[in-house]
């Protein structure tokens, strides 16, 4: 088995990822920075509308609606870093080093647009491909960066533990700390164990558990269940966003449809018209994604309508060619002329709004081991995601985790790069439509019975078979070599139960979790 040594192995390699190495690699770490696909396969690179940048010092308002699009139950803390040290976080990689061409004005100031639950326009973007905008900027810069050492094709499997994974049977009296983890190289089918002194999951969402998604193919919780499964400190997973608006074209992927076309005023009717937002919160189609996605689902069980409709026509045909290019397009595409006619959608899972317990500098309750981005939960979302706070946050916490990383690893502690015990392989291959008849089994009872309403008999069913599903799937997994749809398998059915757990411990409809009554 080859063994890799670094400083910092970070796992995932989308916005909160990339921004760690290039912080880390500077202050002279070495970096192995591991990803799924190729370096654009993110959640990041799929992100619309914009992302936070707020120079006038109005924090105060902006943390009273990131609180406010949380039900009331964001940590204050969290807020009080994002919205502190978020303009620098912008100012000083996006705009003065990457300089991201984000739209602006004729007089050259940058272009700030509105989206939902928002009371300000506080939002810059590239056009609708912001997220893509960033991340090609940073990829770049990452390959440029010496220090860094960018692995694609590499499946994290297990994550190392001394308690777990040392060859010194000794080890397992230490605290429960991380020196890496194994991965599976899909390019030679090797298993390689990288160790490192500093571990940090980035592996982003966990959306692809449940049937309709905005996210990337692969993003199952990878970081969660690994977490997790060597005892980490797991939170707020029942709280997973539904982002309303989706357009799922006949034939073709589905795709999101940016918040910001309602920042830009374009509002959600139904069938005959109705501007039927109006009467559910006082914002309208800007309420927060949390309500409008329930609101939206709730009128579609009532009317027995298929989806609802986003009506353009406050908008002019010019502006939203150049505003828009990206969805209008897609929309094009699919036979669909935005400019003239309304766009279908519906709800898909989005966000996760919980994840891997870390602090406000990425520790975990496992030593050495730092959770970042989405896969981490400081608090920031409480029971629901504000827009555009998603890109700042991994802005924000790859800044701060590396500063504190760097800091630590500066002062001389003791940092065991321990010697793992060898993986063993079985040599019989999965059956990948078995692989993939469980993996769609878990997205459809995830999407039927927790999903954007769940009652304590669907969770109940929920859980009856995932747990049947699990046992099935590890046997499955002890028996096969690894690839990477089988370690997808494993991770996307532990990572499922967790949040119907998460879900069936709270009777409290909040945010994202709405429990429905029982007759």
């Amino acid at each position: 088995m080859k063994i890799i040594a670094t400083d910092c192995l970070v796992l995932g390699a989308g916005l909160a990822g990339s921004a760690y190495a290039l912080h880390a690699a500077r202050a002279g770490l070495a970096v192995e920075l591991l990803s799924l696909g190729a370096p654009l396969d993110a959640n990041s690179d799929w992100a619309q509308g914009g992302i936070i940048y707020d120079p006038t010092g109005a924090a105060g308002s902006l943390a009273a609606d990131i609180l406010a699009a949380s039900d009331g139950t964001a940590n204050p803390a969290a807020i009080d870093l994002l919205v502190g040290e978020g303009p620098a976080a912008v100012k000083e990689m996006l705009l003065d080093e990457l300089a991201v061409p984000f739209d602006r004005e004729r007089s050259g100031e940058l272009d700030f647009t509105r989206e939902g639950g928002h009371h300000e326009r506080r939002i810059i973007h590239r056009k609708d491909a912001t997220g893509h905008a960033i991340l090609s900027a940073i990829a770049a810069r990452v390959d440029a960066t010496r220090g860094i050492k960018r692995r694609t094709g590499h499946v994290a499997i297990d994550l190392l533990t001394l308690s777990h994974n040392a060859a010194d049977p000794r080890d397992r009296y230490e605290p429960l700390t991380c020196f890496g983890c194994y991965a599976l190289d899909t390019a030679s089918g090797e298993v390689v164990a990288f160790v490192a002194k500093k571990t940090i999951l980035a592996t982003g969402g966990l959306g692809g558990v449940f049937l309709h998604t905005t996210n990337q193919p692969g993003s199952v919780g990878h970081g969660v269940a690994m977490a997790y499964r060597v005892g980490a400190r797991v939170i707020d997973l029942e709280y997973v966003q539904f982002h309303p608006t989706v357009f799922f074209p006949r034939d073709g992927a589905p795709f999101l449809i940016t918040e910001a076309l309602r920042g830009e005023g374009a509002v959600l009717v139904d069938a005959a018209g109705r501007r039927f937002m109006d009467l559910a919160h006082p914002l309208g189609s800007l309420a927060p994604r949390d309500v409008v996605a329930r609101t939206i689902r709730q009128h579609l069980a009532t009317t027995g309508e298929s989806q609802v409709y986003l009506d353009l026509s406050a908008l002019k045909a010019g502006f939203i060619r150049e505003r828009f290019p990206a969805i209008h397009e897609r929309c094009l595409a699919a036979g669909l002329d935005i400019t003239r006619e309304r766009i279908p959608v519906v709800p898909a899972a989005h966000f996760a709004c919980g994840g891997v317990h870390a602090d406000l500098q990425g520790r975990t309750n496992v030593r050495h081991l730092n959770a970042i981005g989405e896969t981490a939960c400081t608090g920031l979302h409480g029971a629901n995601r504000l827009a555009s706070t998603s890109l700042l946050e991994c802005l924000v916490s790859a800044k701060m985790t590396a500063r504190a990383d760097v800091a630590e690893l500066a002062g001389g502690g003791e940092f065991r790069r321990a010697a793992p015990r060898e993986w063993q392989s079985p040599a019989k291959l999965a059956d990948p439509m078995l692989v993939l008849q469980d993996l769609q089994q878990i997205r459809q009872t995830m999407w039927n019975y927790a999903g954007i309403i769940r009652s304590p008999r669907r969770l109940a069913r929920a859980r009856r078979v995932l747990v049947e599903l699990r046992e099935d799937i590890q046997a499955f997994y002890r028996d096969c070599r690894p690839t990477r749809e089988l370690i997808e398998l494993r991770n996307a059915v532990q990572t499922a139960l967790l949040i119907v757990h998460a879900a069936s411990l709270n009777p409290v409809s909040k945010g994202c979790h709405s429990v429905a009554e029982e007759r």
